[in-house]
């Protein structure tokens, strides 16, 4: 799959913590690097506000928060939404209920993580879960963009991706 550019979509229920951070890594990373990849965030079931700690972690590693909003993907299954080419899962009831059918079959991959959102503790607890996703989808967004634009056909690349959460610390 020789692309130019890649639109991937990061999915959560909640859509306020795990694919807002992975949103923000994506667009950040891939501004830095000069590749061509785009990303957006969305839920199945959006809580309609980010979580304030999502916020600042990004924040505080430099990234842009300005357009973080949690949103539903039903606003990526219509006709006039980006096409996607990458739908990636970080939540198991993301990655277990029906999702829409996206326009262009894109390739999807799930990338489990914890909810940082439903740490307990302290404030500095519930930071450092928040931190522990960033970092993690640090590693396997890094790992992806170095992989953008090599030829691959979708099963290939899918099986790339899965590989990297498989691999990831």
């Amino acid at each position: 799959m020789a692309q130019q550019s890649l639109n991937v979509l990061i999915l959560c229920t909640g859509n306020s913590a795990r694919s807002i951070l992975g949103e923000g890594l994506i667009n950040a990373l891939a501004a830095k690097s000069g590749k061509r990849v785009r990303g957006f965030s969305a839920g199945s079931q959006p809580k309609g506000q980010v979580h304030p700690v999502a916020l600042q972690v990004l924040k505080e590693n430099g990234i842009t928060v300005d357009d973080a909003r949690s949103k539903s993907w039903d606003v990526f299954a219509g006709a006039a939404a980006p096409q996607m080419d990458v739908v990636i899962t970080v939540c198991a009831s993301a990655a277990g209920e029906t999702c829409p059918i996206w326009p262009g079959a894109p390739v999807t991959v799930h990338w489990g993580l914890p909810d940082p959102a439903a740490a307990t503790g302290s404030a500095e607890d519930i930071h450092a879960a928040f931190q522990t996703a960033y970092d993690s989808l640090h590693e396997r967004i890094s790992r992806l963009l170095e992989i953008v634009g090599q030829d691959m056909e979708p099963a290939q690349l899918q099986a790339r991706l899965q590989g990297i959460h498989q691999t990831a610390g």
